[in-house]
């Protein structure tokens, strides 16, 4: 299969995949991702410890007896991704990005368990639906796992609530959400804060609660990722993101 061509603009998925210490990015993401360094500071036990975070959250959902995912804006599916950790279920990856989408699909080349397509988390409509049926079957009559990970900071409130909201109606009960959100952690850090675009969005665990709307966290609440269910003493990284689980209550 021929690669990629080489993109023009860096992604922010193809930079936490260097940050990773992955192999699927291009000199724009790396040249992205020291920028970013130079006025944040290290960046790749955050994102590491962000992605411990998603294998136990999705850990916990494969335990619950779940063995259907449905991941936006999934950036790359390597280094510890969903069906990496959930080795007995079934995995649709999605994202908006099309150079990301057409690695990821070169990466699940020959996967009989997870795919990777189209889907806009705002739209649920834009999901193939073939691909939806093969790879989270029973969508919407039995419960899945939605994994809605690095995307909150993209939405203004009003659009999060909303999308949210849509999915919760869209699931079956006993289904889960995973979740992240970026905190007001980099407002010290003016110069990263202003890489990072005007539609990014910080948030606290107060403010954010509302916008989960009928999603019931789980025991833990909102907490800094790293204290989510800790495996042994939470990794000492910055509190960059926040997290939980949340659930669509059965009966």
């Amino acid at each position: 299969m021929a690669e990629p061509e080489q993109p023009e603009q860096p992604s922010t998925a193809r930079m936490i995949d260097f940050w990773l210490g992955g192999a699927h990015h291009f000199p724009v993401d790396v040249a992205a991702a020291r920028a970013f360094e130079e006025a944040y500071g290290p960046c790749a036990a955050i994102f590491r410890d962000l992605r411990d975070f998603l294998g136990r959250a999705v850990g916990a959902v494969a335990e619950a007896g779940i063995d259907g995912f449905l991941v936006f804006g999934a950036g790359l599916p390597t280094q510890g991704n969903v069906h990496e950790v959930a080795t007995s279920a079934t995995v649709l990856y999605t994202d908006v990005d099309p150079v990301t989408i057409r690695l990821g699909q070169r990466i699940l080349a020959g996967s009989d368990r997870a795919g990777y397509g189209y889907g806009d988390a705002t739209d649920i409509g834009t999901v193939d639906p073939a691909q939806l049926h093969r790879f989270v079957p029973g969508w919407g009559r039995r419960p899945v796992g939605v994994v809605f990970l690095g995307l909150a900071a993209f939405l203004d409130d009003e659009t999060l609530a909303r999308t949210l909201d849509e999915l919760y109606d869209a699931v079956a009960p006993g289904s889960f959400l995973a979740f992240d959100f970026d905190s007001e952690e980099l407002a010290g850090h003016p110069q990263a804060l202003a890489m990072m675009g005007p539609q990014f969005r910080m948030r606290s665990p107060a403010s954010f609660a509302p916008l989960l709307g009928r999603w019931v966290p789980t025991a833990e609440g909102i907490v800094p990722v790293a204290r989510w269910r800790p495996r042994g003493a939470p990794a000492a990284v910055p509190d960059a993101f926040h997290g939980g689980l949340a659930g669509k209550p059965a009966g």
